[in-house]
């Protein structure tokens, strides 16, 4: 589980230079490049704004 991935949407921006944003996009790519991972990214809104998290199982 990982949380805060979606950085007040700024996650979807490629050209970002905010380490936290180039951190969560490289943690979500290691996830999606795992072949025993399967995983999805939420994204939750509410009065803190954008957020999210996601969910990754070890496939067995």
């Amino acid at each position: 589980m990982g949380d805060n991935v979606v950085r007040d949407g700024e996650v979807i921006n490629g050209q970002s230079d905010d380490a936290r944003v180039q951190g969560v996009r490289r943690f979500i790519e290691m996830i999606g490049d795992n072949p025993r991972l399967t995983a999805t990214a939420l994204q939750t809104v509410g009065i803190k704004g954008w957020d999210g998290f996601t969910l990754a199982l070890v496939n067995g």
